[in-house]
């Protein structure tokens, strides 16, 4: 059994940066592929970023390509997503996910392929 817990939502002025984290309970953290989705109220699970297991291979959602990033450190069992230039259609509550299958770039994308999930974090962006 995994368990998750995100930290590091707040809310932010536009344009401004934040750091998610996402520390996971349980054995081979290393094993695990990691995602980050958010929701919006209303909406379903949209998919911002995932990284695989060692950390050699990411994919990100198109709105947040070039401004986010995904990192994780197996050492402290954390995932992290730096946020650089928040806007206020980042708004979301975030979660993190882990997958204990292959890292399928399609799949990853999928919050269906996902076993495990945290409580979620609340970022909020002010213009």
């Amino acid at each position: 059994q995994v368990g998750l817990v995100e930290s590091g939502g707040r809310l932010i002025q536009a344009g401004e940066s934040l750091r998610l984290s996402c520390t996971a309970s349980g054995p081979a953290f290393r094993s695990y592929v990691m995602g980050w989705f958010r929701q919006y109220a209303d909406k379903g699970r949209e998919f911002v970023a995932a990284i695989s297991g060692d950390g050699g291979d990411t994919r990100y959602a198109e709105s947040v390509e070039g401004r986010f990033t995904i990192s994780r450190d197996n050492a402290k069992n954390t995932v992290y997503l730096q946020m650089n230039t928040l806007k206020p259609e980042d708004t979301a509550t975030y979660y993190c996910a882990s997958r204990n299958l292959d890292f399928n770039p399609m799949a990853v994308r999928n919050n269906r392929e996902y076993d495990h999930w945290g409580q979620g974090t609340q970022v909020t962006v002010s213009s």
